[in-house]
């Protein structure tokens, strides 16, 4: 059986070392999603809801995200980002509509951008939820998932072959 890294001489968790691995070009596209009301939809659209341009407010909030990944998932790695892109669609669905949030970020490093494109989409679509609640607290914020990351040495390039429901 390989050796574990994640876990120390005493079988506790820690930070691997990716000291002695090599720098190269990541970048690593994620998912959110959140179904609100045809209200919310339509607020947001016509830029009407009280606290603000919420769109924007996400992009911001998920860039930050991004930014700070590290200080919120404990074994993640401080990584220098160059790039972040989030991008938005809707998608109607009956009678409500989903916001549809994508993130691309990207680094030049030793470790993997996973989390960071994850954690801002995720930041992302709870900071719609929060600039929306006063409206609707129904909203439904969708599966979060990894889409594709490329570069590495020790792990193979990956690309979802199905997105999920």
């Amino acid at each position: 059986m390989a050796e574990f890294s994640h876990f120390n001489d005493q079988g506790r968790a820690k930070m691997v070392d990716v000291s002695s691995k090599p720098e190269t070009v990541r970048t690593a596209t994620a998912k959110s999603s959140i179904l609100l009301n045809a209200e919310i939809y339509e607020k947001i659209s016509n830029n009407s809801m009280k606290k603000g341009d919420v769109l924007a407010v996400a992009q911001v909030a998920g860039i930050m995200a991004a930014k700070n990944t590290s200080n919120i998932i404990p074994m993640c790695h401080p990584i220098p980002l160059h790039g972040v892109d989030i991008s938005f669609e809707w998608v109607k669905e009956n009678e409500s509509h989903r916001l549809v949030i994508t993130v691309t970020a990207k680094t030049k490093g030793s470790t993997g951008i996973e989390m960071e494109a994850l954690t801002a989409a995720s930041a992302a679509a709870l900071t719609v939820y929060d600039m929306c609640k006063a409206v609707d607290k129904g909203m439904v914020i969708g599966q979060t998932y990894l889409v594709e990351k490329t570069g590495g040495v020790s792990s193979p390039d990956y690309k979802r072959q199905v997105q999920p429901d």
